[in-house]
Formats: C-alpha cells, sequence, structure tokens
C-alpha cells in the first residue's frame, strides 16, 4: 500500500516517463507535440490517456455542452468509424451520447488494457506500448480527417 504522496509521486513518474518516451516522435504532419497533452484544435473534442483503477485506457471523448452539436459531431464519427479502425488496426468500444457522473451529455470511443497498475513500475512497459501505439495511430487518422469536424 502507498502512501496518497508515493502514489502521486508514481503517477506522476509514469506519464513523465511516457512523455519522455514519446518525445522524440513528431506528429504525423512532421512537428513537435506534445503527445501526453493532446490538442485536436476542437474544443470539446479530445485524445484521453487514462491509468487508474487497475487499467490503461486510450479514448476520443465528445464532451460538447451543446448536444445537439455532439450529435453533429458523432454522426460524422460514425461514418468515419471504418476508417478510423483501420487507422487503428483494432476495432474500439463506442459509448454515444450517455449521461456521464456529473450528469453531462459525453460520448467516447475507447479501447483499454485491465489488470495493470500505474503504481507498478513492472507494469509501465506494457502501458506505455499500449499508450503509443494507439495515440500515434490516432495523430495519423486525426490529420487526415480533422477537416470534417470543423465548423
Amino acid at each position: 500500500m502507498y502512501s496518497k504522496q508515493e502514489a502521486s509521486f508514481l503517477n506522476q513518474k509514469f506519464w513523465t516517463s511516457l512523455g519522455q518516451y514519446l518525445a522524440p516522435i513528431p506528429s504525423a504532419e512532421g512537428e513537435k507535440i506534445n503527445w501526453i497533452n493532446y490538442k485536436t484544435g476542437e474544443k470539446d473534442i479530445r485524445f484521453l490517456m487514462v491509468a487508474e483503477n487497475d487499467q490503461a485506457k486510450i479514448s476520443i471523448t465528445f464532451s460538447q455542452k451543446d448536444t445537439d452539436l455532439q450529435k453533429i459531431y458523432v454522426e460524422k464519427m460514425l461514418q468515419l468509424k471504418n476508417t478510423l479502425h483501420q487507422f487503428l488496426a483494432e476495432q474500439w468500444e463506442w459509448n454515444l451520447l450517455c449521461s456521464d457522473s456529473n450528469g453531462r451529455v459525453v460520448s467516447e470511443i475507447y479501447t483499454s488494457i485491465q489488470n495493470v497498475k500505474v503504481l507498478d513500475s513492472a507494469d509501465w512497459p506494457l502501458m506505455i506500448s499500449f499508450f503509443k501505439e494507439r495515440i500515434i495511430a490516432l495523430d495519423k487518422f486525426w490529420c487526415e480527417n480533422k477537416y470534417a469536424f470543423e465548423r
């Protein structure tokens, strides 16, 4: 069992390590990019990487306050579903237009791996590999398809 301070330190160390590992890799457009805090350029469309509760999860999250706008974005993503899965080389879960724990309507396209702990450095190579492969694939997808989401 870790103290809150130890857990925070290990969590921060993992994300720093992942960031340093990904830093030399340019984006699909050949530019330097902050992979950990990926910016899609579209408000309330985010690529999120999360490591908690014995899992690592990566997602595309739509959190527009305007539900009608979110539905439009979701419709566009559904049209690109096959393309997305081709870039990812795998099928992801689609949890669309659902309420989150705060009662907000959100949509999420995600995949995860189970039984990994950010507090166990022995799990870090698997988690880093999991995140690296998928965030790079998402970047390539977004680079070619982001224009479909511009307003």
